[in-house]
């Protein structure tokens, strides 16, 4: 593995897993999967992941999502020089790969969620005291 200088910790570490965390984080799943659909604008974007996970996602953190996968070469970042600035959002070639992985995994979860829970009281039920 190549360290360049100016890297942070996490990078020098494992720079596979870093990427993997990127993808999959709670944020980073719900930013590809939207912008698998189309391209938004940050607003609408906002909008758009709060009303599928029901969760708001702030301003800090979502800038920080697009910023870090944009980084990534998933995120492309499209400033129109006009007034009010208009700043659109779309998948890269990678980034549409990407979410077809994070998409084909969000649905096997949904798929074997019956599956986990049932796990999950077995595993429960052989640990209570």
């Amino acid at each position: 593995m190549t360290v360049s200088k100016g890297s942070s910790r996490g990078e020098d570490m494992c720079p596979y897993r870093l990427v993997l965390e990127h993808v999959t984080s709670r944020w980073g799943v719900l930013v590809l999967i939207a912008l698998e659909e189309r391209s938004y604008r940050f607003s609408e974007l906002r909008r758009e992941i709060g009303r599928v996970s029901e969760r708001n996602v702030s301003e800090k953190m979502l800038t920080q999502t697009l910023q870090t996968l944009e980084r990534d070469g998933m995120v492309h970042r499209d400033a129109k020089p006009v007034i009010p600035p208009r700043v659109d959002y779309s998948l890269t070639d990678l980034g549409r790969e990407a979410a077809e992985q994070v998409r084909t995994l969000a649905i096997w979860t949904e798929r074997s969620m019956e599956a986990v829970t049932r796990a999950r009281s077995t595993y429960d039920e052989t640990r209570a005291p």
